[in-house]
């Protein structure tokens, strides 16, 4: 897989090829219109580097340029203001003083050991990209070219993981207790838990666990929160009794899911919750919400090398949400 970049007038071709491009491992992310594309990972700390390749198409054509660069860039994009971008990272080389083009040239360019603190995102509200910008500087008009890459941010094993035990019930009518065995799970993991039905007054005909996702977007009063259920797992259907207890086993992998990430940049927030919701006989829904902390585990060679990150935040708190009654 290389990097083939477009048309760009008749003048000139701009391709980017990485260094490293035979090699380097591929992800793939959603774009904002659903589609996925593919594109090289990176993580923290890595290089990029490689060749800038511009094709002169007609021959006996000059482009004369102001310079030519190329520039490494993390950004982040709100939806709803796409005009207004921000940019956390941006790297610049420049590869050529001003002069003109007649036939084809390549630059090698290498930004050494490059800071990349937060994870490709694309959500319902805000997009966090980082890519390659190659810009042929003109007097009247650039030509610009850009080429997205993909990082991802890898952490070790918590050093503390506790589980999640929770007593929750309506006075004189439910009374159940629910356990979870950690609070921080990989993106690949297995959620596996109990609840225990100490109490049931009330006709309950359903409970399902569902794995909701809360995006965040802006700040204090302008702040936009996105809530999307990722998973729904069914625990059962029909009534509970008295000292039933019911095994919870949901499987992480198979879903379109990310790492938590709190306050990114202050400008977004994409944070996981677990939420137990039960629905008696009259339509009521009663729902217990706990956050959990997703993240992302480094695969297996590059643990070896000691490549990653130590994973540090609070406690996620658990929140209390009911249609009707609380629980």
């Amino acid at each position: 897989m290389s990097f083939l970049g477009g048309l760009f007038g008749p003048v000139c071709e701009i391709d980017v090829l990485l260094n490293d491009a035979e090699t380097r491992k591929t992800a793939e992310l959603k774009t904002e219109d659903g589609k996925v594309e593919k594109n090289y990972l990176f993580y923290d700390g890595e290089s990029v580097s490689g060749k800038v390749n511009l094709n002169v198409r007609q021959s006996g054509k000059r482009l004369e340029h102001q310079r030519i660069r190329i520039e490494f860039v993390g950004q982040i994009e709100l939806f709803s203001d796409k005009s207004n971008t921000h940019e956390f990272v941006n790297l610049v080389k420049e590869l050529a003083l001003p002069g003109e083009l007649t036939r084809n040239r390549s630059y090698d360019f290498e930004f050494m050991q490059v800071e990349k603190p937060y994870e490709s995102y694309v959500g319902a509200n805000v997009r966090l990209r980082y890519f390659l910008k190659v810009t042929i500087v003109r007097r009247l008009s650039d030509l610009v070219k850009e080429y997205d890459l993909i990082v991802h941010q890898l952490v070790t094993y918590p050093d503390v993981n506790n589980s999640i035990k929770m007593e929750v019930g309506i006075e004189d009518c439910l009374h159940i207790e629910f356990e979870y065995n950690k609070s921080k799970y990989h993106l690949k993991d297995v959620i596996v838990g109990k609840i225990y039905f100490l109490l049931v007054r009330i006709k309950i005909q359903h409970i399902e666990l569902q794995l909701i996702k809360k995006e965040m977007t802006g700040i204090g009063p302008s702040t936009t929160t996105e809530t999307e259920t990722v998973a729904k797992y069914e625990i059962m259907d029909g009534a509970p009794v008295k000292g039933e207890s019911i095994p919870i086993r949901l499987f992480l992998a198979g879903y379109d899911i990310t790492a938590t990430m709190r306050d990114v940049n202050k400008k977004f927030s994409a944070r996981y919750f677990l939420n137990l919701a039960l629905v008696d006989e009259e339509d009521r829904r009663y729902f217990k919400q706990q956050e959990i902390v997703l993240w992302r585990k480094a695969p297996e060679k590059i643990r070896k090398r000691n490549f990653h990150q130590r994973y540090e935040s609070p406690e996620p708190r658990p929140t209390l949400t009911a249609e009707q009654p609380e629980m």
